[in-house]
């Protein structure tokens, strides 16, 4: 690469910590959840949302379960001033649930957000400015005491604006572009703030530490927030938030180590919308502690339904690899993926764990509103015999026996590589069906009788190259005599090898399924299936069946 030079590590790493965060395995507690969906993730679309469709986003985001929602910049346009207006006035917002406005430390943006929550009865006013060395001195042109001084009015300001109107209101303040700041500099503008604001236990403030840009590794990020944690002033009355950006790709990453070295709360969008990489995904953060046993205090057990909200509303898309939402991220392709998928279920059917811990599905596809059919085994020429015998199984009812599931296998995998795409599970148990139940040509035997002599006495009635014929003979059993009987008249070799079956269906219309391999004279295998409402005649059928595919071979 060229021009490597020019680039340099623009973070600050703090004073020695003890990095107990780095002790910790998990994260043993849900933070609490700030969804800025509508005002960081819709800031970033291509076309805004309108009026409707945010109160619509808004609705969904309470039904997941947000307590805190950051709806907007009121001050900033109109359509954010009327929607909050049509959140307050149109009764909107439950009694548990806290929204959140952004305002600038500017008295005529500070007036006009108050004034936009008029009659509201509990808001968050997130008051913000940057911090950073580079928006110092390239934007600002200002000095740490005159950024401090930017702070500080602000939240005076804030504070007597309240006194004016009703309501429930607390306090946010974000050094933004906190990363890129020097972090003794970022604990003295926030300390700065506190003292304004004096929080108590019945006002609570929240300092908000926004990764506004990534700049580091995540653990860099941990040890800021840890610094931040243990040296703020009335840390027991503050609570410390995070809201991370990805563009490094580590926001998740950013977000747990942060929650590890002290952090309070999160705020993030769904699917990580965002500007730039995108702000932290949620919905990734509150799975990932799910698959370890930890409620995450939101509810996605039906991510296909946000999924398409998100898409509709935003015209964002989501990725198919995307953790937990995307289409593909359960989809086993692979044989030998497929193949310990289907034993790992078994192995939980039989009620050996009562943890999931299913090879290859970090968590239950059916928790957030997936299919094992549609989402988990999916069937191309990469496919085995596991998949597809676990296709043919939960889906129709077939339980095929473990040398003819691989036959079946190489021949789908042929079928679908030959076609260049996956196939579907009806397309799986069409070929199954084409190739393997009821065939009845050339051979087809149309009735059968039976007489208890020296054994078992069959005289079958049977088609064979378009001609009827009789022919009779004697078995240890009546499939095996009805089998002697097709030989005699043929003139065939082969022997049967292996017979199974089991019931089709539950209850009184329960049908039943064989599965017969018989071995020619030449040693090569051929299978049939059949199925009838009685089990001898289904066994009939299958040894029909696999006598077809070797004549026809």
């Amino acid at each position: 690469m060229k021009n490597v030079s020019k680039y340099t590590r623009q973070f600050f790493t703090p004073p020695a910590t003890e990095m107990k965060w780095t002790q910790k395995s998990y994260i043993d507690k849900a933070p609490q959840w700030c969804s800025v969906d509508l005002r960081d993730g819709n800031q970033a679309l291509i076309v805004p949302m309108s009026l409707d469709e945010k109160l619509e986003f808004f609705k969904k985001l309470v039904e997941i379960g947000f307590k805190e929602i950051e709806i907007g910049f009121p001050a900033a346009s109109e359509t954010e001033y009327e929607f909050c207006r049509a959140l307050i006035e149109q009764g909107l917002i439950p009694d548990d649930v806290t929204i959140q406005v952004l305002t600038q430390s500017r008295e005529h943006i500070i007036e006009k957000t108050f004034d936009a929550l008029k009659g509201c009865k509990n808001a968050i006013v997130h008051l913000y400015n940057s911090t950073s060395l580079a928006q110092r001195e390239q934007v600002f042109r200002k000095d740490k005491q005159e950024i401090i001084g930017i702070a500080v009015t602000g939240a005076k300001l804030c504070k007597e604006y309240r006194e004016k109107y009703e309501g429930n209101f607390r306090f946010e303040y974000s050094p933004e572009s906190f990363t890129g700041t020097e972090p003794e500099f970022a604990l003295e503008i926030c300390n700065a703030v506190l003292d304004v604001w004096q929080p108590s236990p019945d006002d609570k403030v929240i300092i908000n530490l926004p990764v506004t840009v990534q700049l580091s590794m995540p653990h860099i990020y941990a040890n800021q927030v840890e610094y931040m944690c243990e040296n703020m002033k009335y840390r027991e009355n503050v609570i410390v938030s995070l809201h991370p950006h990805n563009d490094r790709g580590c926001a998740v990453a950013d977000t747990e180590m942060g929650l590890l070295a002290g952090a309070d709360r999160v705020e993030g969008t769904l699917f990580g919308n965002g500007e730039r990489t995108g702000n932290v995904d949620i919905i990734t953060l509150a799975m990932n502690m799910y698959s370890q046993g930890v409620d995450p205090e939101l509810d996605f057990s039906d991510i296909p339904s946000i999924t398409e909200l998100y898409t509709r509303i935003t015209g964002m898309t989501v990725n198919e690899r995307q953790p937990y939402s995307g289409k593909l991220v359960f989809a086993a392709f692979s044989g030998s993926h497929q193949d310990a998928i289907a034993k790992g279920m078994k192995w939980r059917e039989e009620g050996r764990s009562q943890y999931w811990t299913v090879p290859y599905l970090p968590i239950d596809p059916e928790d957030i509103g997936r299919e094992y059919s549609a989402d988990v085994i999916r069937i191309n020429s990469q496919s085995g015999k596991g998949g597809i015998g676990y296709i043919l199984e939960t889906n129709f009812g077939y339980n095929l026996p473990k040398k003819m599931r691989e036959v079946l296998g190489y021949q789908v995998k042929s079928i679908s590589d030959h076609k260049h795409k996956e196939l579907r599970p009806e397309e799986v148990f069409s070929i199954f069906k084409e190739k393997y139940v009821d065939i009845t040509a050339p051979l087809d035997v149309t009735e059968v009788h039976y007489v208890q002599r020296s054994g078992i006495e069959a005289t079958v009635a049977l088609t064979y190259n378009g001609r009827n014929a009789s022919a009779t003979d004697t078995g240890n059993g009546r499939l095996d005599a009805v089998s002697n009987a097709i030989r005699s008249y043929t003139g065939l070799g082969f022997s049967i090898n292996t017979y199974t079956e089991h019931a089709l269906e539950e209850g009184s219309a329960s049908k039943a399924v064989s599965y017969v391999e018989i071995i020619s004279g030449q040693g090569r295998s051929f299978w049939g299936t059949g199925i009838d409402n009685d089990i001898i005649t289904s066994s009939i059928k299958a040894l029909v069946s696999a006598v077809n595919n070797m004549l026809t071979a």
